[in-house]
């Protein structure tokens, strides 16, 4: 089976690898799981094997219908289903219920998946992904923040859980992977889809130049004033830099610069 780079393939080949991926999700009894880019099935063989149902989102042509063919058994017994399409434009509210996320991705969208999932109308109860390396520990492990471990934080609590080698692929791609877990997703994050809004344009915002000091940046969503009122409504300092700011201390400046708005 060739990879197609335009779809950002690297197929897994181990087996022990999707077993150790299934446990590391620690899905409960039954449950229903989204796999997004199946590939050749390694990962969905070890989540049928465990008695889950799956929907598995395939955009590549050839591998959708070979899928089909592979897993007919457990299609017919509505065990699996296989979706052809791109997962960006897959809507997750067609999933009836609660449903747990697994998957590995391609890198290049991996923020993308993130993000659309933890905002979207239905999000899954977990996520539990195969990335890059990098960005697990950008996530679980970086003493510094960033735009994309803000994202995830505000939504669950995000879970480094093993580091999978380059040379579990096919092709192997140029860095190791590691197995991220996000779980205890709320639901109830944010009150109203406006405040939501408002906080993402406000750490957006704060990143978007990183060599400026994180007032001046937030001069793109409120005035001078506001940040001056809510950096102290806040207590922070005004030569602070948004890396430098815990998931707690970004609700509050959020909130003290909507109250000053």
């Amino acid at each position: 089976m060739f990879a197609k780079k335009s779809l950002g393939q690297n197929f897994l080949m181990h087996a022990q690898t999707a077993e150790r991926i299934v446990q590391a999700a620690k899905l409960p009894e039954g449950a229903l799981v989204l796999e997004i880019g199946p590939g050749t099935g390694m990962l969905t063989r070890a989540l049928l094997a465990q008695n889950l149902k799956v929907v598995a989102v395939e955009a590549d042509d050839t591998l959708a219908p070979e899928l089909e063919e592979t897993f007919a058994p457990e299609i017919a017994s509505k065990q699996l289903k296989i979706v052809h399409a791109d997962i960006r434009n897959f809507d997750p509210s067609i999933i009836e219920g609660e449903y747990h996320l697994v998957a590995n991705i391609p890198y290049y969208i991996t923020g993308e998946i993130i993000r659309s999932f933890l905002t979207a109308g239905h999000q899954p109860r977990s996520m539990t992904l195969l990335v890059q390396k990098e960005v697990a520990e950008r996530i679980a492990r970086s003493k510094k923040e960033s735009l994309l471990s803000l994202s995830v934080r505000v939504f669950g609590t995000p879970e480094y859980c093993f580091t999978v080698p380059r040379g579990a692929f096919r092709p192997a791609p140029n860095v190791d992977s590691a197995v991220l877990a996000i779980r205890n997703i709320d639901s109830e994050a944010f009150s109203d889809k406006s405040k939501e809004n408002y906080f993402f344009s406000v750490i957006r915002a704060g990143f978007a130049h990183k060599r400026k000091r994180l007032a001046k940046n937030l001069e793109d969503v409120a005035s001078v004033e506001q940040v001056t009122s809510a950096f102290d409504a806040a207590s922070l300092d005004k030569n602070i830099r948004p890396e430098d700011l815990s998931l707690e201390d970004w609700k509050l400046l959020t909130q003290s610069l909507s109250n000053s708005s």
